[in-house]
């Protein structure tokens, strides 16, 4: 008597991005795995001075106390994305969230886009992806502010007012001016770009 063979889940089809993606989480750690607009994205670990423009970004957002009370302050929380057809989801340097997130999980460590306030990213060398795929993504998903530190072209964008895939209001900014975020985002917040745009420049350290 012959044993049966034994049945594998994805055998005879192909994997799906989200097998692909928990595939990728378990054997690369450390670094950043996301499904933005029906593609798979893996990012390395960000440089020193990424990480260091990022730092320089929460303190007036501690200043102004959105990391206690309403909102929390907090880096690498996973978005999970609205998609009729396939899973999708990103994973924003710097986001102002409800301090009820918690409650709004969905899963991977991603939560609802309904209790995220603001988003932001450094970029890096995605900076196409955080310029274009992710306006779309974090618009269809109606992130109230989005923030992009440009660090390829010295300049920091601020998009709000989501409407379908697109944000309607866009301003860029560059260095020597000042940005007021929208007081939507639960308190008054500003930005010296000068100050960000110098602490992300690799000899800035």
């Amino acid at each position: 008597m012959s044993a049966a063979p034994v049945e594998r889940p994805n055998e005879g089809r192909p994997r799906t991005l989200l097998e692909l993606a928990i595939d990728c989480m378990d054997r690369m750690p450390g670094y950043r795995v996301e499904i933005i607009g029906g593609q798979l994205v893996v990012s390395p670990p960000p440089d020193v001075a990424h990480a260091r423009a990022l730092t320089k970004l929460m303190l007036p957002f501690f200043a102004a106390g959105l990391d206690e009370g309403e909102t929390n302050v907090l880096q690498g929380v996973g978005l999970w994305l609205p998609d009729a057809g396939n899973p999708q989801f990103a994973v924003p340097d710097l986001a102002v969230v409800d301090a009820d997130v918690e409650e709004h999980l969905v899963q991977l460590n991603c939560y609802e886009p309904v209790c995220f306030r603001l988003v932001l990213e450094v970029t890096s060398t995605n900076w196409l992806s955080d310029l274009h795929t992710k306006v779309a993504a974090y618009a269809d998903a109606d992130i109230p502010v989005y923030v992009v530190v440009d660090r390829r072209h010295q300049r920091l964008h601020v998009l709000t007012e989501p409407a379908d895939d697109e944000y309607t209001n866009h301003r860029v900014y560059a260095p020597g001016e000042i940005v007021i975020l929208p007081d939507t985002i639960g308190a008054k917040v500003t930005l010296d770009v000068e100050q960000i745009l110098k602490a992300g420049r690799p000899d800035a350290g």
